[in-house]
C-alpha cells in the first residue's frame, strides 16, 4: 500500500505539524519501503481534541449502532484481508501464510466478537434498590506494539468502540503502514469523524505526549515492562486509568504422563511462530529429569524443521539483542543443540531457530524475555520443583501444561502464577481474557473482560 503523508484526525487525513519522518524498513532485505510522518505533541493534541469533541455523541449512541459500526469494520477487514497480510509481511517480515492466517485472520475474529458483545452486553443492571450503569471511560490513548500490529490495534480499538469511548492510536514506529490501513478501514466502515484518530510517531515523543495528555482518560499500552512502568507512573501522577499488557517468560510444563513427542513438538512450534516475537510464547520448556534427554533430542529435531520457515526479526536492534542473548546463554553454560548466534543469511535480520539444553532457572535466558526464536529446556525433579521453576520469574502472562488427562493438567495449572494457561494444546479463544500476573501487566484484553476495561460504573439508588 502507499503510505499516507499525514495523520488521520477527525475523519480526514491531515498534514503533520512537523516535517520529520520515519523510514519503514522491510526486515527481510533491509530496504526502505516507505516513509510516514513522525508526529509530535501538536499532532497528539489535535487528535485528542477531536476525540474529546466526538465523545458525547458517540457515548450516547445506542449499543446496537455501535455494534453495527464494528461489524462493518470487520467486513472491511475481511474484504482487505490479502492487502493486510501483504502489508504486515512487508513491514514486519512474517511469512505470508502466517500473516494471512494470524496477522489478518485473528483481528477479524476479535472484531466480530466485539460486534456481538456490543449488542448483547448488559450496560445496565438492577442491584437491589440501585440501577447500575456501565458508561464509557472517555478518551482512550492506545499505544500498540509492532509484533502483532493489527491484532493489538483491534484488541484495543474494538472494545473501546463497543464501550462508547473515542480513541487516539499511536502505533509502533516499525509497523505504521498496517495502522494506516486500519484507519482507512475505520473510515470505510462509517465510524463517525473524531471517534478514531491516528498519530504515527516515535514512542518517546508521540507516545509520551499521548500518555501525558490531560484530555486522555485511559492509556492502554502493550509493550515492554520497562516502558509500561513509565506509563503507569505518568498515569498514576494524573490519577488516570491504565491497562498494561507487558512482558512474559511463559513456562511449558510437560508432566511425565503427557504425550512427550506432541508436547515438545507443539511447544517448539509455539515459540517459532512470528519468529519468537510473541509475549506469551512458551520459551521455557520444563521436562521431568527421567524424560529430559529424549525431550532435548525431540526439540532439536523439531527446531531444525523451521530453518527456512520463519521470518526475520523486526529490525537491526532486535536482531542484535536476540543474538546477544544467545551468546549470553552459551557463556553461562547452557548447551546449544540447535541454531546459535550466527546469522543464517547475509541479508535480512534473520536468526536461526535455537534450542538450549542444560539451562538452569537462574540463567539470564531463563529469566529475561528474549523475544526471538529461542527455546530453553529446563529439567525438574518433581511437581513441586516444576511449580517452583514455573513461578520463578517476575512475569506471569501465559503458559502451558501437558498431562495424560486434562484433570491432572488443570490441577497443576491452577497453582501457576499466570494469567492464561493452555491445557494439552488448548486452542486460542478470542472471548477468553488475556493478561498477566505480576510484572506482565495490569488489566485484561479480549472478550467481556476486555470490554470492561473501557467502562466505568455509575449507580442510582431508588
Amino acid at each position: 500500500m502507499k503510505a499516507h503523508d499525514g495523520m488521520y484526525i477527525d475523519g480526514a487525513w491531515r498534514p503533520a505539524a512537523g516535517r520529520d519522518t520515519i523510514a519503514v524498513v522491510n526486515p527481510a532485505d533491509e530496504q526502505v519501503i516507505a516513509e510516514v510522518p513522525a508526529g509530535g505533541a501538536e499532532d497528539v493534541d489535535a487528535a485528542v481534541r477531536a476525540a474529546r469533541a466526538a465523545l458525547p455523541a458517540w457515548a450516547a449512541t445506542a449499543p446496537a449502532e455501535r455494534a453495527a459500526r464494528i461489524a462493518a469494520l470487520r467486513d472491511v477487514l475481511v474484504a482487505r484481508k490479502d492487502e493486510i497480510a501483504e502489508t504486515v509481511t512487508a513491514e514486519l517480515g512474517a511469512p505470508l501464510p502466517f500473516s494471512q492466517a494470524v496477522h489478518a485472520g485473528v483481528p477479524i475474529l476479535v472484531a466480530g466478537s466485539y460486534a456481538e458483545l456490543a449488542a448483547s452486553y448488559a450496560f445496565e443492571e438492577k442491584v437491589g434498590n440501585s440501577t447500575v450503569y456501565a458508561e464509557p471511560v472517555g478518551v482512550v490513548g492506545a499505544i500498540t506494539p509492532w509484533n502483532y500490529p493489527l491484532h493489538q490495534i483491534v484488541a484495543k480499538v474494538a472494545p473501546a468502540l463497543a464501550a462508547g469511548c473515542t480513541i487516539v492510536l499511536k502505533p509502533a514506529e516499525d509497523t505504521p503502514l498496517t495502522a494506516q490501513l486500519f484507519a482507512e478501514a475505520v473510515h470505510e466502515a462509517g465510524v463517525p469523524a473524531g471517534v478514531f484518530n491516528l498519530v504515527t510517531g516515535l514512542g518517546p515523543v508521540a507516545g509520551q505526549a499521548l500518555a501525558e495528555h490531560e484530555g486522555v482518560d485511559l492509556v492502554s499500552f502493550t509493550g515492554s515492562t520497562a516502558v509500561g512502568r513509565k506509563i503507569g507512573a505518568t498515569a498514576g501522577a494524573a490519577v488516570k486509568r491504565v491497562a498494561l499488557e507487558l512482558g512474559g517468560k511463559s513456562a511449558n510444563v510437560i508432566l511425565p504422563s503427557a504425550d512427550l513427542a506432541k508436547a515438545v513438538g507443539v511447544g517448539v512450534a509455539n515459540v517459532m511462530g512470528n519468529s519468537g516475537q510473541t509475549c506469551s510464547a512458551w520459551t521455557r520448556m520444563l521436562v521431568h529429569t527421567s524424560q529430559y534427554d529424549e525431550a532435548v533430542a525431540l526439540a532439536a529435531e523439531a527446531a531444525a524443521k523451521y530453518g527456512d520457515r520463519i521470518g526475520p526479526l523486526v529490525n537491526a536492534k532486535q536482531h542484535a539483542r536476540v543474538r546477544g542473548y544467545i551468546d549470553k546463554g552459551v557463556a553461562q553454560g547452557a548447551r546449544l543443540v540447535a541454531g546459535g548466534p550466527d546469522a543464517p543469511r547475509e541479508q535480512g535480520y534473520f536468526v536461526s531457530p535455537t534450542v538450549f539444553a542444560d539451562v538452569t532457572p537462574e540463567m539470564t535466558i531463563a529469566q529475561e524475555e528474549i523475544f526471538g526464536p529461542v527455546v530453553s529446556l529446563i529439567r525438574y525433579e518433581d511437581e513441586d520443583d516444576a511449580l517452583r521453576i514455573a513461578n520463578g520469574t517476575v512475569y506471569g502472562l501465559a503458559g502451558a501444561v501437558w498431562a495424560g488427562d486434562d484433570a491432572e493438567a488443570v490441577a497443576f495449572a491452577r497453582r501457576m502464577d499466570t494469567g492464561q494457561v493452555d491445557i494439552n494444546g488448548g486452542r486460542f479463544n478470542p472471548l477468553a481474557p488475556f493478561g498477566g500476573y505480576k510484572q506482565s501487566g495490569v488489566g485484561r484484553e479480549l472478550g467481556s473482560h476486555g470490554l470492561a476495561e473501557y467502562l466505568q460504573t455509575k449507580s442510582l439508588q431508588f
